[in-house]
């Protein structure tokens, strides 16, 4: 991946990706590494981000935890100042919403939202120059539409979506864009959690029920991991910076 200089289209950025030990996270940070920027990736268990660093030497890591407020202004000073900043990092639990406990939903809002907001935040303060950044928040296309049993990862996201059109137009004076991905179901380990959470409850074979979540596509297939980290590294080009506050949907044409 070169530009018509025969540079990398991002060489000298840097880069912060949380939730980038597995599934979207990992494919972004390789994509933006071997785009050419330096990547720092962030999780809880440093066993998974060890093992995607290993894959790339322009990739480094962090232990992180983005509920945390104290921990993710940690990681910003780690990593020095930034150009573009993923919010990723997330979570999902199901229960029908008359048996959803308040534990349960605090946990949902407090990795899929509150994280969000903690990571933006440090990583706008963090950003190397106002003239060119990049904030992208990972949301879902729960955060567009409704789903049941999922009430509280379903109004996080919705939140997500809500606050990336807010800082959109607040960072619109400047060369920084915000901008949301929303992706249907992933073919990761947390849709695979899913899986066997339906399974278990429906009695359904894994394969039929790994079936049913991809048939919410029209496409009748689950989403790649690469085609999100695709869509973040377009949102990175300058071709792309008109592109701000924009939620935008990956998902066969569910939404």
């Amino acid at each position: 991946m070169t530009n018509e200089a025969g540079m990398l289209p991002l060489a000298g950025r840097s880069a912060v990706v949380t939730g980038g030990g597995s599934g979207v996270g990992a494919a972004m940070a390789l994509g933006f590494a071997r785009a050419g920027a330096g990547v720092r990736i962030a999780g809880r268990r440093a066993d998974p981000l060890q093992a995607v660093a290993a894959r790339h030497e322009r990739i480094t890591w962090t232990v992180a935890d983005v509920t945390d407020e104290a921990s993710v202004e940690a990681l910003f000073e780690q990593a020095g100042p930034v150009d573009i900043v993923v919010a990723n990092a997330g979570a999902a639990e199901s229960a029908p919403f008359a048996r959803t406990g308040r534990d349960l939903w605090e946990r949902m809002i407090a990795v899929n939202l509150t994280g969000v907001f903690l990571t933006l935040r440090a990583g706008l303060k963090a950003m190397r120059d106002p003239a060119w950044g990049r904030l992208i928040a990972v949301s879902s296309t729960a955060g567009l539409k409704g789903y049941p049993y999922v009430s509280a990862y379903t109004a996080a996201k919705h939140g997500v979506v809500g606050l990336a059109r807010a800082v959109a137009l607040e960072v619109a004076g400047t060369g920084i864009t915000a901008n949301a991905l929303c992706p249907g179901f992933l073919d990761t380990d947390l849709t695979e959690r899913s899986v066997a959470t339906i399974a278990a409850a429906t009695g359904m074979a894994p394969e039929e029920a790994r079936a049913s979540l991809a048939g919410s596509n029209p496409q009748q297939r689950l989403i790649d991991p690469e085609e999100v980290a695709a869509a973040a590294l377009w949102l990175c080009q300058d071709a792309a910076a008109a592109v701000n506050g924009h939620a935008l949907a990956l998902s066969g044409g569910e939404i």
